[in-house]
């Protein structure tokens, strides 16, 4: 089932004006300019594109969603976007914490719902991952629908550099979040990251100006397991790279660039896009 939500109500119109200002002044440096950048930089949009924006109910994905608005009034060129949300099963004081958030901020979101949440809630090996695995087929599902040839996620900064340290100590491989992925199941179609260049602290500094409160985590399953397997270990990243910050401020910066500036040359072993495995022994002559 689909529902429509839509915003600029006489109640909220003043309020979603001011933070549209705010991204124009007060946040445009720290939050829209570093959008724009990954944007221009990764090469996340083309004339013609039409993006569903995907919404989660958190402070990155709202906050997402006010830059989608704001860079279609500013862009050279035409896009269209659709602010999707999707139920994964949410108790009714998620959904409206949502549906609230929405209209307050002037965000048209457009609702589906799933059953995600029943589904992956008796399963003991890793949930989270099934659980994300899921929501994306389906985000991917709905966009194509509504006409889309991209998704748009909230992931920033600091997802990026943990995901770097989660893949080095817990997976023993070197990786990144990609600020583009085309999708292998479905074709035609992208996944964006456009909120890549923005640190996290800056989204809470906005969230907390306004006094805005969104979403945590509405999920069933890290709810009744307070401490769950995947949060647990992005939380030790989180203070691993808080603590490392204390003593030297270029931490984070550094984490970041080492997915820029691997030199091939150096490395034991590496894998191409088509899965090979190559050795630093089958170019040297050793």
């Amino acid at each position: 089932m689909e529902r429509k939500v839509e915003g600029n109500t006489d109640l909220t119109e003043g309020f979603a004006a001011r933070v549209e200002e705010g991204l124009r002044k007060k946040f445009h440096k720290k939050l829209f300019t570093p959008f724009a950048k990954a944007i221009n930089e990764y090469k996340l949009l083309e004339p013609g594109d039409k993006v569903a924006v995907c919404i989660s109910g958190g402070k990155d994905s709202m906050l997402m969603a006010k830059l989608f608005q704001e860079l279609s009034r500013h862009n050279k060129f035409p896009f269209g976007t659709v602010f999707l949300v999707m139920d994964p099963g949410y108790n009714a004081a998620n959904r409206e914490k949502i549906e609230q958030n929405a209209k307050l901020l002037d965000i048209p979101v457009t609702i589906f719902k799933t059953e995600i949440f029943s589904n992956v809630y008796n399963i003991q090996k890793s949930p989270c991952y099934i659980c994300a695995r899921m929501r994306r087929g389906y985000l991917y599902a709905k966009a194509r629908e509504l006409g889309c040839n991209k998704i748009a996620l909230g992931h920033h900064y600091d997802d990026v550099i943990e995901t770097i340290l989660m893949g080095m100590l817990y997976g023993g491989q070197m990786q990144t979040m990609m600020p583009r992925v085309k999708s292998a199941n479905f074709d035609g179609m992208k996944l964006i990251r456009p909120m890549y260049l923005i640190r996290e602290a800056d989204i809470i500094v906005w969230r907390d100006f306004y006094k805005l409160e969104f979403l945590r985590c509405a999920c069933k399953f890290t709810a009744d397991v307070a401490d769950a397997e995947a949060e647990s270990k992005r939380k030790k990243m989180k203070d691993l790279i808080a603590g490392l910050s204390e003593e030297d401020p270029g931490i984070a910066q550094n984490i970041f660039k080492s997915a820029e500036n691997l030199n091939l040359a150096t490395v034991i072993a590496y894998k191409d896009r088509a899965g090979n495995r190559h050795y630093f022994y089958d170019e040297d002559g050793c």
